[in-house]
């Protein structure tokens, strides 16, 4: 039996191998990234109002959906670059939803921080744009996000165009062009 290799190593990497692929064809349903290219998924949240809005109450329109907190440094970085774009691109087809993962005014999320008071946030910061608030968080799992700020520029048809993970200026001019060009068609 002296220098006959065991096929004992070859046979185990078979089989977790074809048990790798039939876990991912089980739940190839499942498996749907949230990328450019693919659909906007449906959420809820609650404007600062209270009433109850969705991604469908938005169809038609071309939309910034930024998740993000009143916590997070580079989220109040971001947003007076978001309130500009609003400026720069005042059609009323174009709605940024900013997002809010802040847990209830009064009350600590998981990690012990503080929910920020969303309305005193957006008068100090001079936000026009529709701020909603998803305290559960349900969000960033639907959107599968990797911590805030994050965002998705999607076109009117519902298709997300952009991705973007961390801060950016959103009046930058090649973000300008690409809100303008879907509102364009």
């Amino acid at each position: 039996m002296r220098g006959r290799k065991s096929w004992t190593p070859y046979a185990a990497t078979v089989v977790v191998a074809g048990a790798v692929v039939l876990v991912a064809w089980l739940n190839r349903g499942r498996l749907n990234p949230v990328v450019p290219g693919r659909p906007a998924p449906e959420f809820s949240a609650v404007d600062l109002q209270g009433t109850p809005r969705t991604l469908a109450d938005y169809r038609g329109k071309v939309l910034l959906v930024n998740i993000w907190a009143t916590w997070c440094p580079p989220c109040q970085q971001e947003m007076p670059s978001m309130q500009r774009l609003r400026e720069a691109v005042p059609d009323e087809d174009f709605a940024i939803l900013a997002v809010s993962v802040d847990a209830p005014l009064g009350e600590r999320d998981v990690f012990g921080r503080e929910g920020g008071n969303l309305e005193v946030f957006a008068r100090t910061m001079g936000l026009t744009f529709r701020i909603l608030h998803d305290p559960s968080g349900k969000i960033q799992e639907t959107y599968q996000t990797t911590g805030v700020p994050e965002s998705f520029v999607v076109d009117r048809d519902g298709l997300i165009k952009k991705k973007v993970a961390g801060p950016t200026e959103w009046d930058a001019p090649a973000n300008v062009e690409l809100i303008r060009r879907l509102l364009d068609g």
